[in-house]
């Protein structure tokens, strides 16, 4: 029985660190998305670095 017991707990506590990650990634992905697409955006403007402004 308590061989049972550890498997549950470890099944919970991945249960619990599987929706911590899946919260942290609904809460900042969105503007790490943005930050990505932005940078992306104004590296493209500007494609030989001796005429762009800085």
């Amino acid at each position: 029985m308590k061989e049972a017991t550890g498997e549950l707990n470890m099944t919970v506590i991945t249960v619990i660190a599987i929706a911590a990650i899946g919260a942290f990634l609904a809460f900042f992905l969105p503007g790490i998305l943005d930050t990505i697409q932005t940078n992306w955006e104004q590296s493209q403007e500007c494609l030989d670095p001796r005429y762009c402004n800085d």
